[in-house]
């Protein structure tokens, strides 16, 4: 069975130039290995060792995001009344104000407010409404202030 991940659109956006700068780093990478292999003996060559590793991690991220873009599900933005996948919610904790955007696990990324459905606190919130309470793992409890 074939895993769906849910993207949003600017996620997706986001992975099409990441895998763009990814092929057009193959010429440069080619060229290297080409310029370490005139090196001579490969057993004892940093460079050439070097090429290929770079090589190796950029095409499996090459092959990673293709396989994510094939079976991305794409978030609509709608306004929501529950905490789900697409929706921006402003909680309190602690008695500080956080504002997350909720998204699948391939976009998160808490730095910059963006929280996976699959999370602890995603979890949390998932299907919640303006006004209730939540509770955290650790046993933490805030309360959603507003849903978007």
């Amino acid at each position: 069975m074939k895993k769906t991940v849910s993207l949003t659109k600017s996620g997706k956006k986001d992975l099409e130039q990441e895998l763009q700068d990814l092929i057009a780093q193959r010429p440069a990478i080619a060229e290297r290995l080409a310029t370490a292999r005139s090196f001579g003996d490969l057993s004892e060559n940093q460079e050439y060792t070097d090429a290929r590793a770079e090589q190796k991690s950029v095409e499996n991220r090459i092959v990673e995001i293709e396989e994510i873009l094939k079976s991305a599900k794409i978030i609509r933005d709608t306004a929501h009344d529950k905490v789900a996948i697409g929706a921006t919610v402003t909680v309190t904790l602690g008695g500080k104000k956080y504002t997350y955007s909720v998204v699948g696990p391939v976009e998160a990324d808490p730095t910059k407010g963006m929280i996976s459905d699959q999370s602890p606190i995603g979890k949390a919130l998932m299907g919640k409404t303006t006004g209730d309470t939540y509770e955290l793992p650790n046993g933490n409890k805030g309360k959603i202030v507003e849903i978007s």
